[in-house]
């Protein structure tokens, strides 16, 4: 007669098996033995389910570069809307040769030019610079996702906001330099 025993592994699998009266063990179909490597290193069901919910995902960046370079633009808006420490210099220089060309008799008009047209123009050149600078970044930034790796398009929300801000400075910046520069705004006075 044969006789059915139940034991349990460490692994917490039950194995069954059966022993006849001839002294010969058999293994209930589908039952694990302590002697099968394959018994040893299987999942549990429950790791198995966890592994399918959570699928490897490439790490999206922190999108700190991007959000410095938007930064960036706008701190280079407000220079180019304020003139800026370079513009200033380079006015202030632009003023001094002009009074060193300039003769003593030459006529108002040239006079002014020299002295204060050429230093005008030259802080609206630097204005304009980092105008578009400004300009140049903000759009990088505000592009940047189109041309990365799709899972690696993750930024924080306010950055383009800011680097929309950095844009319309920008833009502001250029407009006012070109019209400084062309002397639409506050051009130079007639010498008449």
């Amino acid at each position: 007669m044969a006789e059915k025993t139940e034991d349990e592994t460490g692994t917490g699998t039950t194995t069954v098996t059966t022993v006849d009266p001839g002294g010969q063990t058999a293994v209930a179909p589908g039952a694990q033995t302590a002697a099968d490597p394959d018994a040893q290193t299987a999942e549990r069901p429950e790791e198995a389910a966890a592994k399918e919910q959570r699928p490897e995902q490439a790490e999206p960046s922190s999108g700190t570069g991007q959000g410095a370079a938007a930064v960036v633009s706008v701190a280079l808006g407000v220079v180019s809307l304020t003139g800026g420490w370079p513009g200033t210099v380079a006015g202030a220089r632009e003023t001094l040769v002009g009074q060193l060309r300039t003769a003593a008799d030459a006529s108002v008009a040239t006079q002014i030019q020299e002295v204060y047209g050429d230093a005008w123009n030259t802080t609206a050149l630097w204005a304009g610079l980092f105008a578009l600078v400004a300009l140049v970044t903000g759009v990088v930034v505000l592009v940047r996702p189109a041309f990365g790796a799709p899972g690696r398009a993750v930024r924080a929300p306010w950055v383009p906001s800011v680097a929309w801000a950095g844009v319309a400075l920008g833009v502001i910046g250029l407009l006012l330099a070109v019209l400084k520069y062309t002397g639409v705004l506050l051009g130079l006075p007639s010498a008449s």
